[in-house]
């Protein structure tokens, strides 16, 4: 499950907009906000993403394969 939280904390600290990093991922704006709300990314939107944000492979499975028991 993604942590959501975590996610917009990161996006909010990279300071680039939401719009920036939907169009870099190849993403439609709209679509990002939806997935943000629900935490369902496909692999391939996770890859992107951790591609534009500059994420490390411990910060994406921190924030898009986080454990619910956690």
């Amino acid at each position: 499950m993604t942590d959501v939280i975590a996610l917009k904390k990161y996006i909010e600290d990279s300071g680039m907009t939401i719009t920036y990093i939907a169009e870099k991922a190849g993403i439609l704006r709209e679509t990002f906000y939806n997935r943000l709300k629900t935490g369902d990314f496909k692999a391939s939107e996770i890859a992107a993403l951790s591609k534009v944000l500059n994420l490390t492979r411990d910060t994406r499975d921190a924030i898009f394969f986080a454990n619910d028991s956690e």
